[in-house]
């Protein structure tokens, strides 16, 4: 049997799955002999993308980061990261204040770490991945007219209107309303979007990746590699993983095979059995816990973390309503008299809809579950038990009322 199907046929209360998850940390640290932190979002649940969760990398996770960081002693440290991607400059920032804190920095991506994520991963001394693994094009998106759009993409549009124009000697008049919508400044914001990104991979290759290569394994085996090689080796991998026309797809995934072809040593952590293990359990419990709980990202060490959580008044959570007596006036005022939550079947899939009463029962609404009294709802297609507890605990935080129960 598989690791996460294991997992979910125990039926895990929300407190096991927070506290195996730091046992395989706590593991995967004692494994690597580093100190070992996680930033992870959950962009993979259409229902919190429906509802807007703000899973990417943005400024306002550099406090939580440092918050973390500072909790974690040593001077080597492994980031487990998992992400979409996000702002380039967040992304700086973040490798920054690791690389203030701890001589050897290394990346481990047991799932996905895309785009800015892959930013990151390149600043590694060491990058760990399987066959599962992937990383994806360093494709900078820019934002024009309230869409967003490949920088390289849109430049090498512009360079090929420019080249029939000129072939032709003419301007094809359904290129006009595009041009006469670009500036000259759009243009550049897109050439320096593009060139930060290479910039910062080419650079952090050589300053880290690269700083223990010193003689050639491949071909003039034994032989000194210059600072000129390393650059050069660099830069064609920077081109490469920020060259749009090759990958076509900015959700692409690259392999670990895809870096290796590269020229990019990378170690696969499946040929560690126990490593692959401790990281294996560590991601199906990190699974687990976005998808039994509204948390969107976490940001953990073995023995502390900091959450973020959806706002339980956003849309999915939907309040149903009843009248009460306005105090002093005498009118009738309305307050939320509970929640309809729409839980899936991590298993199966099968949607419920639940009824959430606050503060007392009240009559169940056409179509819906009653919250169950013991926060374990059995999945009425596969029976599978579907953990609630933390959803209930984060309702009642969030509204400061307590969720009925029979």
């Amino acid at each position: 049997m598989g690791i996460y199907s294991s997992y979910l046929d125990q039926h895990l209360s929300p407190d096991d799955i927070v506290r195996l998850r730091k046992e395989q940390l706590a593991r995967i640290s004692s494994i690597r002999g580093r100190a070992i932190f996680v930033y992870a979002s959950d962009f993979v649940s259409p229902i919190k993308a429906q509802r807007g969760a703000p899973v990417p990398l943005d400024s306002s996770d550099i406090l939580p980061v440092s918050d973390q960081l500072d909790n974690l002693a040593g001077d080597s440290i492994d980031v487990i990261l998992e992400t979409p991607g996000g702002n380039g400059t967040v992304a700086e920032d973040i490798v920054h204040i690791l690389r203030e804190k701890f001589k050897s920095v290394s990346f481990i991506v047991p799932g996905q770490a895309k785009s800015a994520g892959t930013i990151m991963v390149m600043s590694g001394d060491e990058i760990l991945m399987d066959y599962r693994s992937a990383v994806g094009p360093i494709d900078a998106q820019i934002t024009f007219e309230g869409k967003q759009f490949s920088a390289e993409a849109l430049l090498k549009g512009i360079q090929q209107i420019l080249e029939i124009s000129e072939k032709t000697g003419a301007l094809n008049r359904g290129y006009i309303p595009i041009l006469q919508r670009l500036s000259p400044g759009d243009l550049q914001n897109a050439q320096n979007a593009l060139d930060f990104a290479k910039f910062l991979v080419r650079d952090w290759l050589c300053e880290y990746k690269f700083k223990n290569w010193t003689t050639h394994r491949t071909h003039n085996i034994g032989s000194v590699v210059t600072a000129e090689e390393k650059l050069a080796q660099a830069q064609f991998i920077a081109d490469a993983l920020c060259n749009h026309s090759k990958w076509l797809s900015h959700g692409k995934s690259i392999r670990l095979k895809d870096l290796r072809t590269l020229g990019l040593e990378v170690t696969d952590f499946a040929t560690q059995p126990e490593l692959a293990d401790a990281i294996s359990r560590y991601q199906a419990l990190l699974r687990m816990t976005f998808d039994l709980s509204p948390i969107y990202k976490i940001f953990e060490t073995p023995t502390t973390q900091i959450n973020r959580t959806m706002n339980m008044s956003q849309p999915g959570l939907i309040p149903f309503l009843q009248a009460v007596q306005g105090q002093g006036i005498g009118q009738p005022a309305v307050q939320a008299a509970g929640m309809m939550i729409d839980v899936n079947c991590p298993k199966c899939g099968q949607h419920t809809k639940l009824q959430a009463d606050l503060d007392s029962l009240k009559p169940l609404q056409k179509g819906c579950l009653r919250f169950p009294a013991n926060d374990n709802l059995p999945c009425p297609k596969c029976h599978q038990i579907v953990p609630l507890g933390q959803l209930r605990a984060n309702l009642e935080k969030q509204t400061g009322r307590k969720v009925a129960r029979e």
